[in-house]
C-alpha cells in the first residue's frame, strides 16, 4: 500500500497525470484527494514519484529509478493534465 507525490506531469496506459497529485495503489491506502493507480508497481512507476511513506520506498528502491534523485517541480514539468 505505496503512496507517491507526483513532482511532473506523466503519462500513463494513455491518461495524462498532474504534477502535485499524489497516488496511492489501493483504496485502502487512498487519503481525500488522492488518486488510486491500480497498476502501479516497481515496473510501471513514473521517475517524477516520491516516496511518500516505507511501501513507496520499497517499490521505489525495486525500480529501475532506485537511487536517482527525483527533481523539483519547475517549468514545463509542472504543466497539468
Amino acid at each position: 500500500m505505496a503512496r507517491f507525490g507526483s513532482t511532473v506531469a506523466f503519462v500513463v496506459e494513455g491518461k495524462r497525470h498532474k504534477a502535485g497529485q499524489t497516488y496511492c495503489d489501493t483504496k485502502a491506502n487512498q487519503l481525500a484527494g488522492d488518486v488510486i493507480w491500480a497498476g502501479m508497481s516497481s515496473s510501471t512507476m513514473s521517475p517524477g514519484l516520491i516516496p511518500l511513506d516505507g511501501s513507496a520506498v520499497s517499490m521505489k528502491n525495486a525500480s529501475v529509478y532506485a537511487g536517482i534523485q527525483t527533481n523539483l517541480i519547475d517549468g514545463a514539468n509542472s504543466i497539468g493534465a
